[in-house]
């Protein structure tokens, strides 16, 4: 494998604007720290809004020609890029662990998942449809067409930085929009390096534009109150969504939003508790828990709780501990110290309330953001850790007697975006898809996403989805036209 610091050489620290790697305005930058060691790794360019401003001129000024590239070459940019990154998996990999603390094996896995948002879309740019239809006075005849819905202005969050950048570029690309993305100031190195691949494989300069900044407020703000501007693409917290979609409201701009999870898994008494501990496992701990689907609230039956609170807690006590590139480590940092201290907030919190810790539930004694994988038992109504949501390696349980109840527990707040449900009773399982007011849900599986799939949340969780044959129509605009009756 690469060494660190030869992959760091390879990887862009500028500003990409119109086909050029650049220093922002006034030549600032940002550093960006590895939260295992607290070592600075890079500094990145700091952009001024007026660097914002011209990465959207040359989105604008690219657009009608990307527009009428034909699909198929479009789709061949993507499946070229596709096959980049698998070759540069390691790299992708190592990238992503150093800046954001994931261990190596998941990062791995993320590049897989997010390289396959570039595969699909690569297919699916060649399959926009439309419709063709007599009307029912068959006094004309009506064309529905998909056209690019313009200039597309992309955030993505510090969690997983190589798959949202692909699930939201790949299907803005794919229906013919020029873009310009943002991404989070703590993990920007693989959006930067993802972008030098996308420059290598022949997307034409001003399709894709790249700006990090210290200051996002100061930069978006005048991105998306330009009127050139055509959509708005964020994954991140509910708060920052809704900010947003206020700004975004004045030009009315198509907007899709990711939210914020507080995702239920719920046992129930006839689960497969070795397949419910697997899939609890996979659905809190993967990514250190920070993730949106990461389940938030373990909603247990009575009369099974302790024996899956024993299972569990046996597992969490063995995960090891580490820098994410030490081999074997299934924890790693979280992504800074106010990560740490939100996760440990919560635990004292439910602790206070009457749960009880069974293992972990502390900062661990060593240098670097890391938060002990914590399971709580017992944790009882009014306790913080039940409506926010964690991000943390912390798994909190509470119990219920009957499904009715735990349908009013899992639906209890304001989110929906994934839920979990384990149980053997197949017409059960039916019920709660359509009661479980999620717009994802896993039954008796802890891991879900698929780039194949629709990828979204409802109420508070946001809106639109990523994914699936449904993402691509989030970057389309419907247009009918009517002509006349041909034979009349």
């Amino acid at each position: 494998m690469i060494s660190e610091k030869d992959l760091l050489a390879k990887v862009p620290t500028q500003l990409y604007i119109d086909g050029v790697w650049q220093d922002a305005t006034g030549g600032k930058t940002i550093p960006v720290t590895d939260p295992a060691t607290g070592e600075v790794l890079a500094h990145i360019a700091d952009a001024q809004p007026e660097d914002g401003i011209r990465c959207l001129d040359a989105a604008v000024a690219t657009q009608d020609e990307w527009a009428q590239t034909a699909p198929r070459v479009r789709g061949e940019l993507l499946r070229k890029a596709f096959e980049r990154v698998q070759e540069l998996k390691e790299e992708f990999a190592l990238l992503m662990t150093i800046e954001m603390g994931k261990p190596l094996p998941e990062a791995i896995g993320e590049v897989n998942y997010a390289s396959e948002f570039l595969r699909w879309f690569a297919e699916e740019a060649v399959r926009i449809t439309g419709r063709y239809s007599i009307n029912p006075e068959n006094t004309g005849r009506a064309i529905v067409s998909y056209l690019p819905v313009g200039p597309c202005f992309l955030i993505t969050p510090w969690n997983f930085p190589l798959a949202m950048a692909t699930r939201k570029i790949g299907p803005a690309l794919a229906a013919g929009n020029t873009v310009v993305i943002k991404p989070a100031t703590l993990t920007p190195l693989t959006t930067l390096y993802f972008v030098k691949i996308l420059e290598e494989v022949g997307v034409p300069k001003g399709v894709v534009n790249v700006f990090t900044t210290s200051t996002s407020s100061a930069l978006s703000t005048p991105i998306i109150a330009d009127p050139r501007l055509r959509k708005v693409s964020f994954t991140g917290s509910t708060p920052v969504g809704v900010t947003l979609m206020k700004q975004a409201a004045e030009n009315v701009l198509r907007t899709s939003m990711e939210l914020g999870g507080n995702a239920p898994f719920i046992v129930f008494e006839d689960a497969d508790l070795d397949k419910a501990v697997e899939g609890a496992l996979a659905a809190k701990f993967r990514n250190i828990g920070q993730a949106c689907t990461a389940a938030n609230r373990f909603i247990v039956h009575a009369s099974v709780a302790d024996e899956f609170a024993a299972k569990v807690t046996e597992r969490v006590k063995k995960f090891p501990i580490g820098r994410g590139t030490e081999d074997g480590v299934i924890i790693g940092p979280l992504i800074d110290d106010k990560a740490v201290a939100k996760a440990d907030e919560l635990v004292q919190d439910a602790v206070a309330k009457g749960a009880t810790v069974t293992t972990g539930g502390k900062k661990v004694d060593r240098v670097g953001s890391f938060y002990e994988p914590t399971v709580v038992t017992g944790v009882t109504k009014g306790s913080k850790i039940l409506t926010e949501e964690i991000f943390g390696p912390v798994l909190s349980i509470t119990t219920f007697i009957d499904e009715n109840e735990a349908i009013d527990i899992a639906n209890s707040t304001e989110y929906g975006l994934a839920g979990y449900v384990f149980t053997q009773d197949l017409a059960r399982g039916q019920r709660l898809i359509e009661r479980l007011q999620t717009a994802m849900m896993g039954l008796n599986v802890g891991v879900m996403s698929n780039a194949s799939a629709p990828f979204g949340g409802v109420k508070q969780s946001g809106l639109g989805r990523e994914g699936g044959a449904e993402g691509i129509f989030e970057y389309l605009s419907v247009k009918y036209t009517m002509t006349p009756n041909p034979f009349a």
